[in-house]
């Protein structure tokens, strides 16, 4: 009793081993697009002891019921039933062998269709063990159709700023279904909208809707549409019709008596193009000078006060007329005799203008480089500095001068009154004053300025080594000093300064 119970747990271990060792290998799921192919994989894996596999069945799950769809058995061969018959076949050519191996039981599907989306099942019978299955998800995607065209191939312009379709794109029986964006730089707005098709595909349409105008004429439109990270684009150029916009050219506002060669020409911007101009006239018959060629105004022979007026172009296509008018207006001269207008006259005036200021700037600068320049070289030392010499200027040659000899420089001190002497000297004027007014003032300065000089002598000390004497003074007058009335010398250079 005792050995049963230790028998037991063995065996039953023994035969949960057995049981869970085979196992069936499939994908979770599988993909593929409506007409290409896909492989589903079913493979066992066996005990070991191995169990015998007695048959291998492949079924679809449709609606909770399960239909056959190919069965391999090792004693009465491979069947694959309608409607698979013609697309469906096992992988291993081993399993039509007169002995099969029926370990890989792989099945390929070939054209795909929506219809073969669904879960299916692969199912092992083994003996003794039992049966054995798993199961593979099968997803079909369908690749849309793309086509864009505009709403009408003519899109007529409005007078109301009304927005209509101009273009539509469409991604047709796609699953899953496209996102359809628009690529443009006109102001409009899209509608999308999606329509589920009984087989399982979605269509999306989108309209393009913009108010038409003559400004969005020739613009480009595009349709992006994206698919499963693929996008495919589709354009159009958009046809917008509209009623012709007029203008007059040729009158320059200086039409003159005796003129020769003027003409009137009417431009117009339409879609479709014109058919048809007509001119008129508005102050009565047209003139019999004026010859007509279609949009232009031929005036043969010289201006003359008849041909002036208001004239009128209509402009005409299948949408439309569009007018135009020019008032004509005859003068007895010229208004630019030279015949040279009044841009390029403007441009050299303002060149010339530039030019003149140019060069008086550049002048002005020289000029004022040169003044510096020359202040520069000419300015030595101290306004306030003289050189002095020996004696007076009046003292005749081997006389004894009145006064001790002076040193050949004096230096003053910054509080020295030589400014006041100077000042003293500067208060007599020679214009104006007679010839003993001047000796006598002359005279006065001389002794005031000797008595200084002798006061800043004798500080000094005579430390001075250098004094200018009467005869033999080696002292040089150069030709640029210029003497003064009081003895001193000062530079030419500083004299003009």
């Amino acid at each position: 009793m005792m050995l049963m119970k230790l028998l037991l747990p063995l065996m039953s271990i023994v035969l949960i081993r057995g049981v869970h060792g085979q196992m069936v290998q499939m994908d979770s799921s599988k993909s593929g697009f409506v007409g290409s192919q896909v492989e589903l994989r079913c493979q066992f894996v066996n005990s070991n002891p191995p169990v015998k596999i007695s048959q291998v069945t492949w079924q679809k799950l449709v609606n909770g019921t399960k239909q056959n769809v190919a069965i391999a058995n090792p004693a009465l061969g491979v069947s694959v039933l309608s409607p698979f018959r013609e697309r469906v076949r096992f992988k291993n050519p081993a399993i039509r062998q007169r002995t099969p191996s029926l370990e890989d039981t792989t099945i390929v599907f070939n054209k795909l269709k929506l219809s073969d989306e669904s879960t299916y099942i692969c199912e092992y019978t083994t003996f003794p063990a039992g049966n054995r299955e798993s199961m593979v998800n099968l997803t079909v995607y369908a690749r849309p159709m793309i086509q864009m065209s505009l709403s009408t191939p003519s899109i007529v312009a409005g007078t109301k700023d009304l927005k209509m379709t101009v273009a539509t794109c469409v991604s047709a029986n796609g699953k899953p279904p496209s996102v359809i964006t628009w690529e443009t730089d006109l102001d409009g707005e899209s509608n999308t909208q999606e329509i589920r098709n009984p087989d399982g595909t979605i269509t999306v349409r989108s309209d393009y809707l913009v108010v038409p105008s003559r400004e969005i004429h020739q613009q480009l439109l595009t349709c992006v549409s994206t698919y499963k990270d693929e996008q495919y684009t589709d354009s159009v150029t958009l046809n917008i019709q509209y009623e012709p916009e007029v203008i007059i050219e040729g009158f320059d506002g200086n039409w003159y008596l005796n003129r020769e060669n003027v003409q009137l020409t009417c431009l117009a911007d339409a879609n479709p193009a014109i058919s048809l101009f007509q001119w008129r006239y508005l102050n009565g018959t047209m003139p019999s000078t004026v010859e007509l060629r279609d949009d232009v105004m031929i005036f043969k022979g010289p201006v003359t006060y008849d041909i002036a007026g208001t004239y009128v172009c209509d402009a005409s296509n299948s949408i439309g007329t569009g007018s135009a008018s020019v008032e004509v207006i005859v003068t007895e001269f010229p208004s630019n005799p030279h015949g040279v207008s009044q841009e390029p006259q403007q441009a050299f005036a303002i060149i010339g203008g530039a030019v003149v200021c140019g060069t008086v700037l550049l002048a002005a600068i020289t000029l004022l480089v040169v003044f510096l320049y020359r202040r520069r070289c000419m300015f030595k030392g101290d306004y306030s500095t003289k050189k002095q010499i020996l004696g007076n200027g009046y003292s005749k040659a081997g006389s004894v001068p009145s006064h001790p000899s002076l040193p050949h420089s004096l230096p003053f001190s910054e509080d020295s009154d030589e400014e006041k002497k100077l000042e003293l000297y500067r208060g007599c004027s020679i214009l104006g004053r007679s010839v003993g007014e001047l000796h006598d003032c002359s005279d006065s300065r001389m002794k005031a300025y000797h008595m200084g000089l002798i006061e800043d002598h004798e500080r000094c000390g005579h430390s001075e080594q250098t004094y200018i004497y009467d005869y033999g003074s080696e002292v040089e007058v150069s030709v640029d000093m210029i003497p003064q009335m009081d003895g001193s010398v000062i530079s030419k250079e500083e004299w003009y300064v």
